[in-house]
Formats: C-alpha cells, structure tokens, sequence
C-alpha cells in the first residue's frame, strides 16, 4: 500500500557528498518510522539510519555516525539522507524502507525501494 522510490545515487569522490532523497507514494509517510539501509555486492543489508513518524527521534549506525543525517518531510512525503565525508567502503546499494514500529532490525521494515546506487571512489 505504500510505493517508496529512491533517487540521488551518483559517484562521488572520497571525502564528498550526496543527498539521497525517498518519495513516498499510495499513502502518508506521517505515521511510519523510516530507514536507509545499504548492500554491497555479496555483503548482507546493513543499517545506516532511521528516523521516527515525528522526526523527533532518530538513530545511526555507528559506521555513519557523524557523518550521515537522516530528515523527512511529511508534507511532501521525502524522507532524505544526507552523506558527507563519503569514504569508499560506503559504497553499495541504499534502500529506502518503513515500519510502523520505530527501530534498526531489517526484519521490521515492511515497504521498501528497490535502491539507489552509491559509488565512492578512492
């Protein structure tokens, strides 16, 4: 019931920036915690952040720590990421997802994107 479509994906060089965006349609975002996650090739989907229906409460992991910033924008329906001092092992698929619960568990996402690509290149 909800369509999540991600965009803002490039290549980038060590120490950038990209801003990913996540466009929600077929529903509101305003009640579901959201998430960014990332796959490398071969590598298992990881955590990066996730922020609460209110924007009140957010989470990253500890790889993106003070690197990455998580915002939505529930008038517009976007959730964004926001990524500086891109290193190279942040690159891999990032995927848009949500969740009625609020939490980092990739178990717990329900909708999902099919992923932007980001390439950092060293």
């Amino acid at each position: 019931q909800v369509q999540l479509v991600e965009s803002g994906g490039g290549l980038v060089q060590t120490g950038g920036s990209l801003r990913l965006s996540c466009a929600a349609s077929g529903r509101t975002l305003s009640r579901y915690t959201m998430g960014w996650f990332r796959q490398a090739p071969g590598k298992e989907r990881r955590f990066v952040a996730a922020i609460s229906w209110s924007g009140g409460r957010t989470y990253s992991g500890d790889s993106v720590e003070g690197r990455f910033t998580i915002s939505r924008d529930n008038a517009k329906n976007t959730v964004d990421l926001q990524m500086n001092s891109l290193k190279p092992e942040d690159t891999a698929v990032y995927y848009c997802a949500a969740t009625s619960l609020f939490g980092t568990r990739l178990q717990m996402y329900e909708y999902w994107g099919k992923g932007t690509q980001v390439t950092v290149s060293s």
